[in-house]
């Protein structure tokens, strides 16, 4: 089988590997579609970020999904031939956080794709991939594109999950790559009542506005485009803060109403942050870190067709052209969500 396996920044190798078989409690699958993720730019293009590195060869991806070719013994509820979305979560079920129902927060996590531990968790960009049972939702009428969305789905519903409330309330969402669109997407079906989105590229908010924002503003040729929500002490009950770049957040803090919550997503590395107005608005800042149950949730509401992300898949390249693929995919120009068929 084919792997994609990053050696450096730019050195990404497509590998020969022999095809797993299933243990007890696994299933078999053969991958369908695979999502290039902004972890994964980062590996491609800087060799890591913030303070991981790449230190040695690892398979890259996490937002997969195929059809299961084997069963391992002791697996129900499953079948050869369904389309299953996989969720990269791998927690040990073991340790005081996983007990305490903080699984995202595993001290033992095998998260796929991942140079945070090393030796390096070994990622899902494969064409055979062995997991286990529990990790596969049933993913029947949905394209293997659509399912394989099932992961940054369930980082936006984790962060709306830690919003709390949020019926009704004006939202602010900064960074329209996929995870500030399908933020857009995640707050509206909790009820978001006003909601208002932010980038630096036309390309990437017209996606955003196709997806449901109720304006946009781009605030490289529009500096102040925010200032008109900043009377009497803000709009904004909710800050998505989905760019990982400190001048987004400090914008967004600025139009933020007092009492408001601010969900840090984007991960760009330490950022500045305007620690007195926050004490003197009163918010609050959280982080939300990856997910767990929320993956298979993500997958019934596309199944229901109450979340349709089939308009952030803008591109779809065969795994020969990976490495065309993450280029298209570095270019915020041009793509929301490159995938590549396996």
């Amino acid at each position: 089988m084919k792997t994609l396996v990053i050696h450096a920044a730019h050195d990404l190798r497509i590998t020969e590997a022999d095809s797993p078989s299933p243990g007890p409690g696994e299933v078999q699958i053969r991958l369908a579609t695979g999502g290039i993720c902004g972890s994964d730019l980062h590996y491609y293009n800087h060799g890591g970020f913030g303070a991981v590195r790449l230190r040695e060869p690892m398979i890259l991806g996490h937002e997969v999904a195929g059809h299961i070719t084997e069963l391992g013994d002791g697996v129900t509820g499953l079948q050869v031939g369904q389309l299953v979305a996989v969720s990269p979560s791998r927690p040990c079920n073991a340790c005081k956080y996983c007990l305490e129902g903080m699984p995202n927060q595993c001290l033992n996590m095998r998260f796929y794709g991942s140079a945070m531990p090393f030796p390096h968790i070994q990622g899902a960009f494969r064409q055979v991939l062995v997991a286990d049972a529990a990790q596969c939702a049933d993913a029947t009428r949905l394209t293997p594109g659509e399912a394989a969305m099932a992961e940054p789905l369930a980082v936006t519903l984790h962060a709306t999950r830690r919003a709390g409330n949020l019926l009704g309330k004006a939202v602010l969402v900064t960074g329209c790559g996929p995870i500030g669109i399908l933020a857009i997407l995640s707050a509206r079906r909790a009820g978001a009542g006003l909601i208002v989105a932010t980038d630096l590229s036309d390309f990437t908010l017209e996606m955003a506005r196709r997806a449901g924002a109720d304006a946009v503003i781009n605030t490289r040729t529009d500096p102040q485009g925010l200032d008109r929500f900043t009377p009497d002490k803000g709009t904004f009950d909710v800050l998505y803060e989905c760019s990982g770049a400190a001048p987004a957040l400090a914008a967004g803090i600025g139009a933020m109403r007092p009492g408001g919550t601010i969900m840090q997503l984007g991960l760009g590395g330490d950022m500045m942050v305007p620690v007195q107005a926050l004490t003197a608005k009163e918010l609050s800042l959280k982080g939300s870190f990856r997910f767990h149950a929320e993956f298979f949730a993500g997958v019934e509401l596309m199944r229901k067709g109450l979340i349709d992300v089939k308009p952030l898949i803008t591109q779809t390249l065969g795994i020969d052209d990976a490495d065309q693929a993450f280029q298209i995919a570095s270019d915020r120009t041009r793509a929301i969500k490159t995938q590549i068929a396996f």
